[in-house]
């Protein structure tokens, strides 16, 4: 399909959308070297503009994600609050929960898959089948790692 990795992240927002729903959609690729974050897709550009970075502490959250690969599943806005900083405009989004999906090839996380949604609206299954989406988008990191710094 022409216009990789685009034409990917697109069917990913649209799959995504169908199979587990959100309000909010985001991917970020993991830059490990500099320790920083930076969002390559996005469903609202005016909140969260594609390119933006944010360095990343190593939070419990991050250890989880990004070291460890495992999902992070936060169901309630208590739950976001305590790992993101942007609480307030994630509240403002009428989201209240949460899905971080680890991208993993070969072992090294490439970035993640956010979906958020009202509170209470994911549960473990839905980390479980996340978890396959996240393994079908690595195709599309890989071609934005060759292409990009």
């Amino acid at each position: 399909m022409p216009g990789q990795p685009q034409a990917l992240f697109g069917a990913l927002d649209g799959a995504l959308g169908a199979v587990l729903g959100y309000r909010l959609f985001t991917l970020m690729r993991y830059h490990a070297a500099t320790g920083e974050s930076e969002r390559i897709y996005t469903t609202h550009p005016i909140e969260y503009p594609v390119g933006g970075r944010k360095a990343l502490n190593m939070t419990p959250w991050a250890e989880r994600v990004l070291t460890r690969q495992q999902p992070y599943l936060g169901r309630t806005p208590a739950d976001v609050r305590s790992v993101f900083f942007d609480h307030a405009l994630i509240a403002s989004l009428g989201c209240g929960s949460v899905l971080n999906l680890p991208v993993v090839w070969n072992g090294r996380t490439l970035g993640t898959i956010n979906l958020l949604h009202e509170e209470a609206w994911y549960d473990d299954a839905d980390a479980g089948v996340g978890l396959l989406f996240a393994g079908l988008a690595t195709a599309a990191y890989l071609t934005l790692e060759k292409t990009t710094p």
